[in-house]
């Protein structure tokens, strides 16, 4: 049986219409954008009454590191449903049964978490720095645009999104539970996001080439995770609730 987009489209709706009725998703999915944009705007609007200017591009660096916070968490958290919660609702096996490659459900499950991450991070984004243009200081509305920040935000927002849903599929289909599924996958981010804190706060010094140098890492270690999902993702195992 041949790769079929038409089968992945219809688990991809599916799946927004599950999180169109799932509550924590749409909570999630509202909150966590809405609390992520205010923090940063607070920080960058009071930086410059408080914050000389030794210390100015640090107070940036923390405001833009709000912003990773989103492609982080959201889709850990929209991914660690994708399989537990089909279980707690009875409709995994009528969905493994269907004739569905395991790379269409991967892929389907993992655009269902991707495509509305990637449209809330950019468009959190976009208003953040519409905002600061606007209605910051001139000096602050330079240390963000100069530099890498905007650069690191745009390469890292989609790759940290992609580790954070292979992450979430693969605790997603060992678990029992949903709450400890996204517990444990939001964990999972955490390693990586520790490392975009680093560049962000200017611990470790960003340059161009190592910014897209790291990015072309992280999407290699993207596409591998993708194979070790695949292979933890077994149809029979997850019908049967076998587990290790």
């Amino acid at each position: 049986m041949s790769f079929s987009w038409t089968r992945v489209r219809a688990i991809v709706v599916k799946e927004l219409r599950d999180y169109r009725r799932n509550r924590l998703v749409v909570g999630t999915m509202a909150v966590l954008p809405l609390l992520f944009i205010i923090l940063p705007l607070i920080q960058v609007f009071n930086s410059y009454r408080h914050v000389d200017s030794t210390n100015l591009s640090l107070h940036v660096g923390l405001s833009m590191l709000y912003m990773l916070v989103i492609p982080a968490f959201l889709p850990s958290t929209l991914s660690a449903y994708s399989v537990v919660g089909e279980r707690e609702q009875g409709t995994l096996e009528p969905v493994l049964i269907t004739p569905i490659r395991r790379e269409e459900f991967l892929v389907a499950k993992a655009l269902a978490a991707f495509v509305p991450t990637l449209l809330i991070a950019y468009a959190v984004f976009g208003i953040f720095l519409a905002a600061a243009a606007l209605f910051a200081h001139p000096v602050i509305v330079s240390a963000i645009f100069a530099g890498t920040h905007v650069l690191v935000q745009l390469l890292f927002t989609p790759l940290l999104a992609g580790w954070g849903i292979w992450v979430g599929i693969a605790v997603s289909a060992r678990s029992t539970d949903v709450r400890v599924a996204q517990q444990l996958s939001v964990l999972g981010t955490l390693p990586l996001l520790a490392i975009l804190a680093l560049m962000s706060l200017n611990v470790i010094t960003v340059s161009a080439g190592l910014a897209i140098g790291l990015a072309a890492v992280l999407l290699a270690i993207d596409l591998l995770a993708w194979r070790a999902v695949a292979a933890v993702v077994d149809r029979e195992r997850l019908i049967t609730g076998t587990r290790t």
